[in-house]
């Protein structure tokens, strides 16, 4: 049973599987994996297949409808235990603390409202508080293909419970790594959203400001599936926003890299990233630039050394106070270290991470993205209990200043360790550049020859599967170079342009093939009679990008307004009448892609 999205898609519409069937074959798979650690709670098997029966009986009814109105219809997912299901009890880890909410989160409604059938609830460090996966009273989760090796946490058990099939993908939260770190470990993809893009209401906090929900799954394909499906400004989460997008990238990437890499010591991760930068810069259309790391190694560290460990304390609340006994010990530990840092170091604190914040800035400004490894090492479950703080500590080296800087980030698998053990890198970007790094992944993964990294970068064409616009927008129709697939397309995908309908003109135009141009343009013009309908393709453009679109427009050409076949108005291509005089009607064609077929 193929368990990424596309493959259960394919498989309902082929009728070759029932969502039952499906739910039937997890519980299987479930039971035979032994893997109890990675669970916390789940939904009881009968209910489960209730709900599968019920999408059974939708598909009978309705068909491939069903799977078009419901884009994750009858895919299996799990949670980890700091978001909240209603009905369930939500532990972080903490038997102590659990409590049984009455509302699910908001990632969770979205996701079940696109027709997802949830499995359970998974373990993790304790209040999110850990990078290892050990930090858990239920067990410490142990990693998918190599058991004495760590998982990676916070988000073990959802990062597990992907790697080993179980489910499609997971929700795990992301504040310092938990959404990369066990992503890398576990040979899987882990994509962590620009903060507030995804909603954190029902999520117990670990650092609120920094928090994130973050997707895992087998591929980039699914993992930018789920992120559409549970995207969204929500008006009752104070830190949800609404996020510009970037536009993909069409012309090749300026990567940056940082000059000062450290590994602690692991041979076999240093030679593995220096192999993925090899296949990388020889890629064509990609440059490689080494930066310096100092800003960003430095607002990592304040992230555990500095005041913001208060803001996890903050996040405990009285509990703290009252039950610390039945903490984990090294996560209470940690959270304790807020005693030594008073108001004034919160301040200084915040003044610190805004010079590094610029100078980050500084440093990427000529390029499109950071590539780092996902994690540094792979420790033993042993070496992480004979020193638990330090190897937690290496585990963040690049994932710590992420949230600081408002960045955006994809773990994806990369060039094997030559010593059999999982290889991932990280592809992280500005606010807002989350499709463009998850094009960007699925794009590059091919360079690399991790074990599974091939199969990571399947699926669907991520790049043309665009968010929907949360700002400002504007329609243009185009009808020549702009069209999907022709030269000058890429002005439009790296603007966030996205593309709304195939449709054709009134039948008042004229097509024109203009001599001289580099690349072969066409000419429309509006005529008063012998007109014709003009195929023409109608994009949406972030407002904040219209102008420069226009500003690329050549001469004879500029932008006008077109009338549509359905009879309304957008901005579109026109041309200047002299231009057309002695240019080659090709009218009779009825759009440009139908003439340079008889080229």
């Amino acid at each position: 049973m193929d368990l990424t999205i596309e493959g259960l898609r394919r498989q309902y519409e082929a009728g070759t599987l029932l969502p039952s069937e499906c739910v039937e074959r997890v519980l299987a798979r479930v039971a035979d994996a032994g893997r109890d650690e990675v669970w916390i709670s789940r939904v009881p098997g009968q209910r489960l297949l209730e709900q599968a029966r019920a999408l059974d009986r939708l598909l009978a009814g309705e068909g491939a409808a069903a799977l078009e109105r419901l884009p994750l219809f009858g895919v299996p997912f799990a949670v980890k235990d700091n978001i909240d299901v209603a009905g369930m009890p939500t532990t972080a880890a903490c038997p102590a603390f659990a409590y049984t909410p009455e509302a699910s989160a908001t990632v969770v409604e979205k996701l079940l409202a696109a027709g997802a059938l949830l499995v359970g609830k998974t373990n993790l460090d304790q209040f999110a508080t850990g990078l290892v996966g050990t930090r858990s009273p239920y067990g410490a989760v142990r990693n998918a293909r190599h058991p004495e090796h760590v998982s990676g946490g916070s988000s073990a058990g959802s990062a597990v419970a992907v790697a080993l099939g179980l489910v499609s993908f997971s929700l795990g939260t992301d504040t310092a790594g938990s959404g990369r770190v066990p992503a890398g470990l576990n040979n899987i993809v882990g994509l962590k959203p620009t903060p507030g893009l995804l909603s954190t209401r029902g999520v117990v906090p670990a650092c609120r400001t920094l928090d994130c929900v973050s997707v895992f799954a087998a591929t980039v394909a699914d993992a930018w599936a789920v992120t559409r499906a549970a995207a969204g400004y929500d008006a009752a989460e104070p830190y949800s926003r609404k996020v510009p997008m970037a536009g993909v990238r069409r012309r090749g990437y300026r990567v940056a890299v940082p000059a000062q890499l450290e590994f602690y010591g692991d041979a076999a991760a240093e030679r593995a990233f220096a192999e993925s930068l090899e296949r990388l810069a020889a890629h064509p259309g990609c440059t490689v630039e080494r930066i310096d790391y100092t800003p960003f190694r430095e607002a990592a560290l304040l992230l555990y050394q500095g005041p913001w460990v208060a803001e996890r304390r903050a996040a405990v609340g009285d509990f703290f106070e009252a039950r610390r006994a039945e903490m984990d010990p090294t996560v209470a530990g940690i959270i304790a270290q807020a005693d030594k840092f008073s108001a004034t170091d919160a301040f200084n604190g915040q003044y610190r991470l805004a010079e590094l914040r610029r100078a980050a800035e500084e440093r990427l400004r000529t390029c499109d993205l950071l590539l780092v490894p996902t994690a540094p090492t792979m420790p033993t479950i042993a070496a992480v209990r004979a020193e638990p703080v330090l190897r937690n500590s290496e585990l963040g080296h690049y994932t710590n200043f992420v949230n600081f800087f408002d960045m955006a980030a994809i773990a994806v698998p990369a060039a094997g360790r030559d010593d059999g053990l999982p290889f991932g890198v990280t592809l992280i970007g500005r606010a807002g550049a989350d499709h463009m790094l998850a094009a960007a992944a699925q794009e590059l993964m091919p360079l690399w020859a991790g074990a599974e990294s091939g199969s990571a970068g399947a699926g669907a064409p991520v790049a043309g599967s665009p968010l929907p616009l949360s700002e400002p927008g504007v329609l243009l129709a185009v009808v020549g170079a702009h069209l999907e697939g022709q030269p000058l397309n890429w002005q439009l995908l790296e603007r966030g342009g996205r593309k709304v309908a195939s449709t054709r003109t009134q039948s008042c135009y004229r097509l024109y093939a203009l001599p001289g141009t580099t690349p072969p343009k066409p000419g429309l013009a509006r005529v008063a009679e012998r007109g014709a309908a003009i195929e023409v393709e109608v994009w949406e453009l972030p407002l904040r990008a219209f102008g420069a679109v226009v500003a690329e427009v050549p001469a004879p050409l500029g932008i006008g307004s077109l009338e549509l076949a359905d009879g309304s108005w957008v901005k579109g291509f026109i041309c200047e009448p002299l231009a057309l005089e002695g240019a080659q009607d090709i009218t009779q064609h009825g759009g440009w892609r139908a003439y340079l077929a008889t080229r």
